[in-house]
């Protein structure tokens, strides 16, 4: 069976190596690959996951949430979070979901937080990981800080602009900073050292090797931080059950990632 990843400019993805390693610690005779397509390519793209040699694939930037109307239907944890990264083949019918918000799930675990009612939050970036963070932190007290004055309202959650200084204060004083953007991914910073929250803690779902520099120049300072690694492996794992009905062989997903 095939599966793959649907994005742009995604060579980075550290996907396939991730799902591979599954796959063959599970006996599965499947494959994973990268479908880098652009938006305008997206609807080709998602019209030939219809045939029978495809189980699904996940979905990445800038296509989480364009693609929603192009399936036949989407669960209550996509719906509410107004996003896809995931697409299960039934039939000829595609059914999509959001396995982002396990992967944040499991960041919040790694960084000490259990309960997230009443946390400050501040999240940088608007789009489709950022409403998945939105559903894993709930009954936070959100801000999104976005870069585009376009960028479509989140429920549940203040949009802040880039450009405004209020919110470098509130991320002082947050109890969680969260990046959602690709910032980070080419050795910057999504925002400057003296931001990072004083008390609180830091995911970066963006991930590199060794981390990312948000992750590291908040461990500097002493605060506990997680980056897009745990997330990118909660995720996948996930994606990995919904496809095949196996457990996720956590282990030897977690080697691929490191090696």
């Amino acid at each position: 069976m095939l599966t793959g990843l649907l994005g742009h400019r995604i060579s980075y993805s550290a996907s396939p190596a991730m799902q591979e390693a599954a796959f063959r610690v599970s006996g599965l005779d499947w494959s994973y690959s990268l479908l880098d397509v652009s938006p305008e390519e997206l609807a080709g793209a998602v019209e030939s996951l219809r045939g029978e040699e495809w189980a699904g694939a996940n979905v990445t930037i800038p296509h989480k949430l364009s693609v929603m109307p192009m399936l036949d239907d989407v669960d209550e944890i996509a719906e509410s979070v107004g996003a896809v990264n995931f697409i299960r083949r039934e039939g000829r019918r595609l059914l999509g979901s959001n396995t982002d918000v396990e992967g944040v799930r499991a960041a919040l675990k790694e960084v000490g937080i259990v309960s997230t009612r009443g946390l400050k939050v501040v999240v940088l970036g608007a789009g489709g990981s950022a409403r998945a963070c939105r559903q894993a932190l709930d009954g936070a007290d959100i801000s999104f800080v976005t870069r585009r004055a376009t960028e479509k309202p989140i429920a549940g959650g203040r949009v802040l602009t880039w450009w405004a200084t209020e919110w470098r204060a509130l991320a002082r004083g947050a109890d969680l900073l969260v990046n959602t953007t690709p910032i980070g991914r080419n050795g910057d910073l999504p925002c400057a050292i003296e931001d990072i929250p004083a008390q609180g803690a830091v995911i970066d779902l963006v991930y590199a090797s060794p981390t990312t520099p948000l992750v590291a120049a908040a461990r500097g300072a002493g605060r506990p931080a997680a980056d897009g690694w745990t997330v990118l492996l909660g995720q996948g794992a996930a994606a990995f059950k919904a496809w095949t009905g196996l457990e996720a062989p956590r282990e030897a997903m977690r080697r691929a990632l490191s090696s």
